[in-house]
């Protein structure tokens, strides 16, 4: 496959700037795409090339495949990296770049597909041996069935929206008589949301925590992990801390976790960054989703295993292959990120506006992926994050103490932001000792509400 020279960022924020630094770091040209509202982004300012995409509103810019495409051609753009979240995870437009002959730096569309249906994505996984949360085979097709499966998996039960996420159709049961009711509001939330219908059921965990492996695959057969990352401190299934390794999963459950998910990336041939998400309790592991790009909490698994993922995903792109077989890959220390957002630390409304004055922390093993600077305007159309704060240490402890560190010089005037959230919460005993679940954090706010 020829050399990448000219890459277009189909996305925005603070992972159109990280794509822009890796992408130079490699001499490779970029061509930033915005909306009206992001002239004046950073990674806009610092692309070779700019091209304006449309309109604020995401629909008309961002998810704008007609555009993007446009931009890439008059820009004469080689390759085309999405990021993560807007189209990042579009099948279609993945086989539209490469029906245009631009390198598309992802996935192979197919395992986009497969990935991107939750319950295609559960049979996949069992057929490539991953552990699966008891639940239905298929979509649910009537009450009938549904109260079948329920009685064979036990109460309480979880309904989900066989297409997108973020908690929406998606209704915990806790008996059979509530089971109908709210299996047609979880379907019709599903059809609102996603413009599909279709849920299916699992058991519903207690209070597990969330556990996901980073995964490599060349495209050709071979595939390699990275460990693993605890992504447990959660709102309303948001994620708002991540680190890196867990600390409640032993040296010898990540080399046995993480060999099957890199034997079943190999088996389906997998091609660039995946992430495989499970809830873990009781010691056990239970596949819940597969996201085919680059996640917002990478830099975790950088920091601790030394590895600069979107040149890795730059690497496969272009066929060179992976830059290191699994007995090479080194993880050490302990690493953790903290989501900034633009977002009052009390009621979590956004808080969108003129950045007065911006300092980010510094130091050794402290870094911060934001594209801020005093004077910008934080548009309001868009996800309220604004950076993320990541700090190293060599082992848990000093990581947490760096991090208070970093917390406590992070300055950004001019709007509310999360910063003193995260201070609030890595002093608590539960996050200290590690043993926080995805229902601890909502449980602490209410808490501390009462």
């Amino acid at each position: 496959m020829a050399k990448i020279t000219k890459l277009l960022i189909a996305n925005r924020g603070e992972i159109a700037l990280r794509i822009h630094r890796a992408c130079h770091e490699l001499g490779i040209k970029t061509v930033a795409v915005h909306s009206t509202a992001d002239a004046d982004a950073m990674h806009v300012r610092l692309a070779d090339e700019a091209v304006c995409i449309g309109p604020p509103a995401a629909t008309d810019s961002y998810l704008n495949i007609a555009n993007i495409i446009s931009a890439a051609e008059i820009t004469h753009a080689d390759a085309i990296h999405p990021g993560y979240g807007f189209l990042s995870e579009n099948a279609q437009f993945a086989e539209i770049v490469e029906l245009h002959n631009i390198i598309w730096v992802g996935p192979k569309p197919e395992h986009i597909r497969v990935m991107g249906d939750k319950v295609e994505a559960k049979r996949t996984a069992a057929k490539l041996g991953l552990p699966l949360v008891p639940g239905s085979p298929g979509p649910l097709e009537t009450i009938e069935e549904a109260m079948q499966v329920a009685e064979e998996i036990g109460y309480p039960v979880l309904i989900k929206a066989a297409s997108g996420g973020g908690g929406r159709g998606m209704k915990v049961v806790p008996a059979p008589e509530q089971l109908e009711s709210l299996m047609m509001q979880a379907s019709s939330e599903a059809k609102a949301a996603f413009g599909d219908a279709t849920v299916y059921m699992e058991k519903y965990l207690g209070d597990p925590k969330h556990i996901e492996f980073q995964v490599f695959g060349d495209g050709e057969g071979a595939a390699i992990h990275l460990g693993e990352r605890d992504c447990s401190i959660q709102r309303r299934h948001q994620k708002v801390i991540e680190e890196a390794p867990s600390p409640v999963i032993s040296a010898e459950q990540r080399a046995k976790m993480g060999g099957i998910v890199a034997n079943a990336m190999a088996a389906m041939g997998y091609r660039g960054a995946g992430t495989i998400e499970f809830l873990y309790e009781d010691g056990q592991f239970y596949f819940i989703e597969m996201n085919t790009r680059l996640q917002v909490e990478h830099p975790v698994t950088e920091m601790i295993s030394g590895l600069d993922l979107v040149r890795e995903q730059i690497r496969i792109a272009q066929g060179e292959g992976l830059t290191v077989p699994q007995e090479r890959v080194q993880l050490t220390g302990h690493a953790i990120e903290c989501r900034i957002n633009a977002e009052d630390p009390e009621t979590f409304v956004p808080s969108p506006g003129l950045v007065k004055n911006y300092v980010a922390p510094g130091g050794m093993h402290v870094r911060v992926d934001s594209g801020l600077y005093a004077g910008y305007r934080v548009p309001p159309y868009y996800d309220s994050m604004i950076g993320k704060l990541i700090v190293y240490g060599a082992d848990r402890e000093e990581c947490i103490r760096r991090l208070r560190r970093a917390l406590e010089e992070f300055v950004v005037e001019g709007m509310k932001t999360t910063v003193p959230l995260h201070q609030r919460v890595i002093d608590t005993p539960e996050f200290m000792d590690g043993n926080y679940t995805i229902k601890w954090l909502e449980r602490w706010l209410e808490e501390q509400r009462s």
